[in-house]
């Protein structure tokens, strides 16, 4: 039998998550060497709507150990997560240690195994924005190099290893949120309650949420991308708003929280499950974001995105059209409202059985 152990701590992590512990699932009813998983959550998103709804509705395994460490500067997290993870592995002696992505999270658990010799897999390796400004740039960068299985998303990832010398145990796998994306779609459909909830049935709406440092700490930031908000919520188009924690803090404390929930056509909610996303991201007219994940996600549902950063680790998306560039500026965001490109399809993000190769791998 071969031990897994998984290490998660945020939105994303938890959908990827999912699908490669429903691959163990399916392989150990059919493989005749059994695949044992035990996940340890870091607690770096601690809030229950972005972290246990996820298990629930995914019907993921829960967590053998939760540990507390959200909440604290990057130095901090890291860490708290570094020692306690650390601990679990010495006394648990698993034969790979499996991290997800590029958070505080992804960094701590493959330092942790590195340097206790066990072999880390990182699931959607390669990624760059080339932005070191970035904490999950150095994240992701860092993981890359101590990792001894590298499962790319896309070719554009495996040329970016290969630029930075990294040859050894790489792999085009396919993207695991393409797996989440085609799995829960149907479910979403059949589950979700959120159309209803809002009133959205009939009317058309966007899609915003943006949480990242740079955009909700920066004030100048800040206030130009909730001018440009503000600009989109209009009496013909909703704006549905799902708030991160961070977002919530930052705009309470300018005062932005008010101003904006003064708009009639502007809807806060708190954040939401990933069937929630799943359908909202289906059914707008366009999402606003500065999350990768939901870059992606937006593509796979064939939604305009607009991505309030100047770079993304997904280029590819870019390049297809199905998403823009726009950085904070308020006019650069709403010109990129107004001038919509040619899109086309794209064939980098794999065949949806990202899991099963994985699995194969390991």
């Amino acid at each position: 039998m071969k031990k897994i152990i998984t290490i998660i701590g945020a939105r994303p992590q938890f959908v990827k998550a999912a699908m490669l512990s429903r691959a163990i699932s399916v392989w150990n009813r059919t493989e005749c060497e059994p695949i044992l998983e035990k996940i340890i959550h870091t607690g770096q998103h601690y809030d229950g709507n972005m972290s246990h709804v996820f298990f629930e509705e995914m019907g993921m395994p829960r967590p053998t150990w939760q540990l507390h460490c959200g909440g604290k500067s990057h130095g901090a997290m890291t860490g708290q997560m570094l020692i306690e993870i650390e601990q679990i592995l010495s006394e648990e002696c698993p034969d790979w240690v499996l991290v997800y992505g590029d958070t505080n999270s992804t960094l701590a658990g493959a330092l942790a195994a590195s340097k206790l010799h066990i072999p880390v897999a990182h699931v959607e390796a390669g990624l760059r924005s080339f932005n070191k400004a970035m904490p999950e740039e150095l994240n992701r960068i860092l993981t890359d190099h101590i990792s001894t299985l590298l499962a790319c998303p896309t070719q554009a990832a495996m040329q970016n290893l290969e630029a930075e010398n990294i040859r050894e145990g790489v792999h085009w796998v396919g993207d695991i949120m393409y797996d989440a994306a085609l799995a829960f779609a149907e479910q979403a459909q059949r589950e979700s309650r959120i159309l209803q909830d809002l009133q959205l049935t009939d009317k058309p709406f966007c899609l915003c949420t943006f949480h990242r440092e740079e955009n909700t700490d920066d004030a100048t930031r800040l206030t130009q991308i909730c001018q440009a908000l503000e600009a989109i919520a209009a009496p013909d188009r909703l704006l549905v708003f799902p708030l991160h924690p961070r977002t919530r803090r930052a705009l309470s404390e300018s005062g932005w929280l008010d101003r904006l929930a003064s708009n009639p056509s502007l809807r806060f909610t708190a954040p939401l499950g990933f069937l929630d996303m799943v359908m909202l991201e289906k059914q707008a007219t366009l999402i606003l974001t500065d999350s990768g994940g939901v870059q992606k996600e937006a593509y796979f549902h064939r939604t305009p995105c607009i991505t309030l950063r100047q770079e993304t680790e997904w280029t590819e998306t870019v390049a297809s059209g199905w998403n823009q560039l726009a950085g904070y500026e308020t006019e650069r965001i709403l010109a990129c409202l107004r001038n919509q490109p040619t899109r086309r399809e794209i064939a980098e993000y794999g065949d949806g059985q990202a899991a099963q190769k994985i699995l194969r791998l390991l």
